[in-house]
């Protein structure tokens, strides 16, 4: 994996389809700026929602890569069952499942989301400003120097980096 050429996804859980047609925009565009393969953290919400849409791309462009990062086995144990089954289906289509643990353990979505940063040069976000994961992850894009793509509503704070 060519990390020049990788697109992270971070994104809210309570993610609803709000910014889908911008998603498939930029995707889109980031494929034809060169870039290849698209990690996905696999979480509900805007995770699964961006991997769906790299899948979408292959009908296009059948070169493009999804890869599933997950960062425990049985991360969608707690799913509700439509989202399971959008889980297990990405899953399926990835081209590379990467888990980072056998076992759910404190930290393994910390070290998941720095998985995605280590491996990637842009960030696709859906941030709106509240804390938690996608806010942390951001903000590390952002001190490490990877372009950044928000299709949230509100930017981060200057002071919090």
């Amino acid at each position: 994996m060519n990390r020049h050429t990788t697109v992270a996804f971070t994104g809210h859980r309570h993610y609803a389809g709000e910014a889908a047609t911008e998603l498939a925009l930029l995707v889109r565009s980031l494929y034809e700026e060169g870039y290849r393969t698209f990690l996905c953290g696999m979480a509900i919400g805007f995770d699964l929602a961006a991997g769906e849409t790299v899948v979408a791309l292959r009908e296009e462009y059948p070169e493009v890569r999804l890869v599933a990062v997950v960062p425990c086995v049985g991360q969608e144990r707690a799913f509700s069952p439509i989202d399971r089954l959008r889980y297990a289906q990405l899953l399926e289509q990835a081209d590379a499942r990467i888990i980072l643990s056998q076992r759910y353990h404190k930290g393994c979505y910390h070290e998941r989301n720095a998985y995605l940063i280590d491996h990637a040069a842009c960030l696709v976000a859906w941030y709106d400003g509240t804390m938690g994961g996608t806010q942390q992850t951001f903000l590390l894009a952002l001190h490490r120097g990877l372009r950044v793509e928000n299709l949230g509503t509100i930017a981060p704070d200057p002071r919090l980096f």
